[in-house]
C-alpha cells in the first residue's frame, strides 16, 4: 500500500516541524508548507517535501492545492497548523493587527481547507485535524484577539465536523497547552507596546510575569506531534484533544463559576 499522505502547515517551526518529522518517521508522505522555505530544508533532508505557502495569501492558498492536486489528488490528511498571535489589550490594539490575525488563524486556514477539501469528500474519506489552543476555550488579559481567533476555529470546526461526517471526513481539534515555540518571540513587539501604555502598563506586566511563571514549565512541541498523531490515526476520533503543560485549565474553566474563575485570573495577571 503507498504512504498516506498528509500536508503540514506552519512547518518551518514549533509545533508543525516536530508533527512533520514525527509523521516522516511513522511512514507518511509529508508535505510540509510554511513562508520560509530554507527553514524546512532539515525537513526536506529527511524526505518531507516542501512548499511555499503564505497562507494569507488567496494567490498562495490556490497555488499550493494545485500543486498538491497534481501529485496526489486527494490528501488523506490535512494538518491546520499555521497561525500566530499578538498581545495587547483590546482598546489599545490597532484593528489592522487584530484583522491580520483573523487573515491567518481563521480565514487563511478556511480559505486552504476550501481548496482542499472537495477532492477529500468526493473520495468519501479524510481528516483535518486543527490546531486551536486553550486559549480557543478561555481568554487571559491582552490575549483577546489571538484568542476571538481560536473561538472562531473552535465553531468553525464544530460546524465542519458536523457537514462533512456523511462524506467520510473525519474533522479534529488539538487544543494545546503551554508550549516552548516561537511564540513569545513573534508577539515580542506587540507586548513590549502594551508594556508602554500608560492606562494599561501596570497589567500587563502582571500579564507577562504571570506568562513567564507559566512558560517555565512548558510542554514541547513533541507532546503535540503525538497527539496530533493520534488524532489522524484513531479508528474513531474525538472531537477534541487537550496536551501540553496547563492543558487541564480548560476543564476547570468550564467547571467553576465565571466569577470565580474570572477572580483567580486576574489575582494572578492584573
Amino acid at each position: 500500500m503507498s504512504a498516506p499522505t498528509v500536508l503540514v502547515t506552519g512547518a518551518s517551526s514549533g509545533i508543525g516541524a516536530a508533527t512533520a518529522r514525527l509523521l516522516l518517521e511513522r511512514g507518511w508522505r509529508v508535505f510540509a508548507a510554511a513562508r520560509r522555505l530554507e527553514a524546512m530544508e532539515p525537513l526536506a533532508a529527511l524526505g518531507a517535501e516542501v512548499m511555499a505557502l503564505d497562507l494569507s495569501d488567496d494567490h498562495s492558498r490556490r497555488e499550493l492545492a494545485e500543486q498538491l492536486t497534481a501529485k496526489v489528488g486527494a490528501l488523506d490528511a490535512l494538518v491546520n497548523n499555521a497561525g500566530f498571535g499578538e498581545v495587547g489589550p483590546l482598546e489599545t490594539l490597532p484593528l489592522d493587527r487584530a484583522r491580520a490575525i483573523f487573515e491567518v488563524n481563521v480565514f487563511g486556514l478556511m480559505g486552504l481547507t476550501q481548496q482542499l477539501l472537495p477532492a477529500m469528500r468526493e473520495r468519501g474519506r479524510g481528516r483535518i485535524v486543527n490546531i486551536s489552543s486553550i486559549a480557543g476555550r478561555w481568554v487571559s488579559p491582552g490575549s483577546g484577539w489571538y484568542g476571538a481567533s481560536k473561538f472562531a476555529l473552535e465553531a468553525l470546526s464544530d460546524a465542519l465536523r458536523l457537514e462533512l461526517k456523511a462524506f467520510g471526513v473525519n474533522v479534529v481539534v488539538v487544543e494545546p497547552g503551554v508550549i516552548a515555540t516561537d511564540f513569545a518571540n513573534v508577539a515580542a513587539p506587540s507586548i513590549e507596546g502594551a508594556l508602554s501604555c500608560r492606562t494599561y502598563g501596570n497589567m500587563m506586566r502582571a500579564v507577562r510575569k504571570s506568562w513567564d511563571a507559566v512558560y517555565r514549565g512548558a510542554s514541547q512541541p513533541l507532546e503535540v506531534a503525538l497527539t496530533i498523531e493520534r488524532a489522524l490515526t484513531d479508528p474513531s476520533p474525538s472531537a477534541r484533544y487537550l496536551c501540553g503543560h496547563q492543558s487541564a485549565s480548560v476543564i476547570a474553566s468550564r467547571i467553576l463559576p465565571t466569577r470565580l474563575w474570572d477572580s483567580l485570573i486576574r489575582i494572578q495577571m492584573t
